[in-house]
C-alpha cells in the first residue's frame, strides 16, 4: 500500500484552524469551516465544544477527533448535533510538521488546570521546541503527545501572571518561531498570530437568527465564505485577540501585543504561491490577484516563444497553477506570440490517501492516477505547462513523461517560483537539502534536461517580490528559496518526536 501524497512531491501543506463563539451551532460551523480548509491538511481533524451543563450547573467541554478527512471523522451527524454542544467551538485539520503522525497528536488539544478549561488548536512550527521540552521536563511536566503545541499548555498552565491573558501571553513570547492559533476558554475565543506572522489567520462575523453575531477565526477566508461569514479583518502579527461576551454586546474585539515592539512581519510567501486557496483573502489581500500576477510577470520574464504560424497551448498543472495559468496565457499572448489557455490535465479529485500500485517502481503509474492529459488538446501542439514548484522533480519528471504520451509537438515548463534550495523550519515541510532537485544541478538548464522539457524557466526573487503585497512593516519570508531565516532555529526541535 503506497501513500499517493508521498509520491507527488509538493510541499506538505501546514495545517487549519478554525474558531467560532457565540453561534447556537458551533460546531456545525466548525465543521463546514474545516471541509473548506481541507488543503491545509488531510491526516486529521478534531473539534472541542464547550457548553453550560444546566443539570450540574457548570462549564463542560465535548470533544471529537479521528484520522483521516473532515467527512470521514464527522460522518455521524449525531456528533456535531448532540456530542459536540455549545455556543463555541475550534475546530483543526492536520498535517503534522513537527510530532510524529499518530493519533495522540491530533488537536485540538484540551486540559483543566487551576484556571478552568482551555483548548488549542496551532497552525505553524515552533523552533525552540527542544530547549522548552527539556526546560519543562526538568520542572516535572509530563507530555501526552509528541507535538510542539502541546507546549502552549504547559507554558500556560505555569505562568505565574494574575490574569488569563498575561498568562497567554506570558506563553507566546517564551515560545518562538511560527504560529497561529485558537485558544477557547470558558467564557472567550482567543486567537494570535506569531510576531513575524508567518501563517495567515483572519476575523469574520456572522448574524444569528437573534440579532446577534456570532465570530469566526480561521486560517483562510474561504471557510467564512461556507458560512455566509463577513470577513472583518486579519490577526495582525505580534496580535492577541479577544471575543468574549463583551465583544458580542459591543462589537470591539479586544487586542493586546505579544512583545512591546513590533517587529516587522515576514509573511510566508510561499502561501501566496501554492497553499492557500485562489477563492481566500490571506495578510488582508486577494490570493487569486496574486496569482494572476505571478503568472503575468513569469510571462513578461520568462516568455514561451516559437515560430510566428504556431499556436502555444498554455495549460496549468491543477490545481493551485490554475489561475497563474491565466496570467501567463494572458501576457504571452499580448507580448510574444499567439497563446491560448486550455485545461490539458484533469485531476482525480477522488484519489485515496492509499492505494495499491502495480509494481513497486512504477512511479509513472501513480502519477497518473492523478493526473491524465487530454490528448485533443495537446496532440502536435507546442505547449507550456505551468507549475507553482520542483520539490524533489520526481513528480515534473514523470508529469512530462504523461504528457508527452498524449503526442505534443514541444513541452515548455514555467514555474511560478524561485528555485526551493532549503528546508523550512516554519511550519512548511520540505525535503531535506539533499533531496531537493535544485541543489543537484548547476542551472534551470540542467534541470530542465533531467526533467526531460525542452526549455524550463522558474520566476526570479525579485519578480516573486514584485508580485506580492507591500504593507507597511510587512515583509515576506522567502528562506526555502534564499537560506535567509529571520528566526533563530534549535535544529534539534524537528527530533523532537522521535526522542520522546
Amino acid at each position: 500500500m503506497l501513500n499517493i501524497n508521498e509520491e507527488i512531491d509538493k510541499p506538505r501543506c501546514n495545517c487549519g484552524v478554525v474558531g467560532v463563539f457565540n453561534h447556537p451551532h458551533a460546531s456545525i460551523m466548525t465543521y463546514y469551516a474545516l471541509h473548506a480548509l481541507q488543503h491545509r491538511g488531510q491526516e486529521a481533524a478534531g473539534i472541542t465544544s464547550f457548553y453550560w451543563d444546566e443539570q450540574e450547573q457548570k462549564n463542560k467541554f465535548a470533544y471529537t477527533r479521528g484520522e483521516g478527512l473532515v467527512l470521514d471523522v464527522f460522518a455521524d451527524p449525531n456528533i456535531l448535533t448532540n456530542v459536540l454542544k455549545g455556543k463555541s467551538a475550534i475546530g483543526h485539520n492536520r498535517y503534522s510538521t513537527t510530532g510524529a503522525s499518530k493519533r495522540a497528536n491530533i488537536q485540538p488539544f484540551t486540559m483543566r488546570y487551576h484556571s478552568g478549561i482551555l483548548s488549542i488548536a496551532h497552525n505553524g512550527n515552533l523552533t525552540n521546541t527542544r530547549f522548552l521540552w527539556k526546560k519543562l521536563q526538568e520542572e516535572g511536566a509530563i507530555f501526552q503527545t509528541t507535538s510542539d503545541t502541546e507546549l502552549f499548555l504547559h507554558l500556560i498552565a505555569r505562568s505565574k501572571q494574575k490574569t488569563k491573558i498575561d498568562r497567554v501571553k506570558e506563553a507566546l513570547q517564551t515560545a518562538h518561531g511560527a504560529y497561529s492559533i485558537v485558544l477557547l476558554t470558558e467564557d472567550s475565543l482567543i486567537a494570535a498570530r506569531d510576531p513575524h506572522g508567518f501563517r495567515p489567520l483572519s476575523i469574520g462575523k456572522l448574524k444569528n437568527d437573534d440579532g446577534s453575531y456570532s465570530y469566526i477565526v480561521a486560517s483562510e477566508t474561504c471557510s467564512f465564505d461556507i458560512i455566509n461569514a463577513e470577513y472583518i479583518r486579519s490577526v495582525n502579527h505580534n496580535e492577541i485577540i479577544v471575543i468574549d461576551k463583551h465583544t458580542i454586546e459591543t462589537g470591539e474585539i479586544k487586542s493586546y501585543k505579544i512583545q512591546e515592539v513590533t517587529p516587522e512581519a515576514r509573511h510566508c510567501i510561499f502561501e501566496y504561491i501554492y497553499f492557500s486557496r485562489p477563492d481566500s483573502k490571506i495578510f488582508n489581500h486577494n490570493v487569486d490577484k496574486v496569482r494572476r500576477k505571478l503568472g503575468k510577470n513569469l510571462a513578461l520574464e520568462s516568455p514561451a516563444k516559437t515560430d510566428k504560424d504556431t499556436k502555444i497551448t498554455a495549460i496549468a498543472v491543477p490545481d493551485s497553477g490554475n489561475t497563474a495559468t491565466l496570467g501567463f496565457a494572458k501576457v504571452n499572448n499580448e507580448k510574444t506570440y499567439k497563446t491560448v489557455y486550455e485545461i490539458g490535465l484533469i485531476r482525480s479529485h477522488y484519489v485515496g490517501r492509499t492505494f495499491i500500485a502495480p509494481g513497486q517502481d512504477n512511479r509513472v503509474f501513480k502519477v497518473k492516477v492523478k493526473f491524465n492529459p487530454v490528448r485533443g488538446v495537446l496532440e502536435g501542439r507546442v505547449v507550456v505547462v505551468i507549475d507553482d514548484s520542483i520539490v524533489r522533480g520526481t513528480t515534473s519528471k514523470n508529469l512530462i513523461k504523461v504528457i508527452k504520451a498524449a503526442g505534443p509537438k514541444e513541452v515548455h515548463m514555467r514555474i511560478t517560483s524561485p528555485m526551493i534550495k532549503y528546508p523550512c523550519y516554519y511550519g512548511m515541510d520540505f525535503p531535506s537539502r539533499e533531496e531537493l532537485i535544485a541543489n543537484h544541478y548547476e542551472n534551470e538548464e540542467e534541470i530542465g534536461k533531467a526533467i526531460d522539457v525542452d526549455s524550463l524557466h522558474y520566476l526570479s526573487l525579485e519578480k516573486l517580490l514584485e508580485s506580492v503585497p507591500h504593507d507597511e512593516g510587512v515583509k515576506y519570508c522567502d528562506a526555502c528559496f534564499t537560506g535567509n531565516y529571520p528566526i533563530d532555529i534549535d535544529k534539534d526541535s524537528n527530533k523532537y518526536s522521535t526522542e520522546l
